[in-house]
């Protein structure tokens, strides 16, 4: 039976870049650094408060094919890529923290029925959503129509 998610990977361009982003901009953790057969590298971060959640930074390559590993890329430089939502216990603070870093932001702080959310991208263009959650239902979201 599962019992929870321990892994997400997300494809980055260049792994010691995003490492150092994950670590030294979000706050996140090192855990994992290990080169495996054939020069592939696992390297994970994890946020201090969900250590049991591994963020795999991953470059796109085998076992792709080609044509997806080209086609992640040209999303990659589009800054077309999902990436993470990440819960915020003030986003109008954080934003103007990782605003202050040089993230780029997509958009500022905005109301949401389910919270205050900001979207910003990492450094290999992937989007970032940043939530501060509020008490909802889904009657908030209900067409009024």
């Amino acid at each position: 039976m599962i019992t929870n998610i321990s892994i997400v990977s997300v494809f980055v361009k260049d792994v010691d870049e995003s490492k150092a982003f994950y670590t030294d901009v979000l706050g996140f953790d090192a855990k994992d650094d290990i080169t495996l057969g054939d020069g592939y590298r696992w390297c994970t971060v994890v946020h201090p408060s969900q250590p049991e959640l591994q963020v795999h930074l991953t470059i796109p390559g085998p076992p792709h094919s080609p044509d997806f590993v080209e086609a992640i890329r040209r999303a990659q430089d589009e800054g077309a890529m999902h990436g993470l939502g990440l819960n915020v216990d003030d986003c109008h603070k954080t934003y103007e923290d990782l605003n202050g870093k040089g993230v780029e932001f997509l958009q500022p702080p905005s109301e949401r029925p389910y919270g205050t959310e900001a979207v910003c991208r990492d450094n290999s263009g992937n989007w970032l959503v940043l939530v501060e959650p509020s008490s909802w239902t889904p009657e908030d979201f209900a067409d009024p129509s």
